[in-house]
């Protein structure tokens, strides 16, 4: 083997190497992309989770307060029921 032909060797192996690194670097790109765009997508949902307990504690306050305004009122009928007697 003379020197030209390990040259080219030598070219093809760094050649190699290179697609290589740039196959393991743009697989890692990917993750890194991938676990990026799950994190937004958590959070977003994490978001809309919130806003769902938000609006389902509003609901629940309106019901307890419309269940309260009942009992006030049957109460206070109860009250002048009595004091009529």
């Amino acid at each position: 083997m003379n020197m030209y032909e390990i040259d080219a060797m030598k070219q093809v192996l760094d050649s190699m190497e290179t697609a290589v690194k740039l196959r393991s670097q743009a697989k890692a790109e990917r993750r890194a992309e991938e676990a990026e765009r799950a994190k937004r997508d958590f959070q977003e949902k994490l978001m809309l989770a919130a806003a769902t307990k938000t609006e389902l504690d509003s609901m629940a306050s309106g019901v307890k307060g419309a269940q309260d305004a009942v009992q006030r009122d049957q109460l206070v009928g109860l009250m002048m029921a009595s004091s009529v007697l």
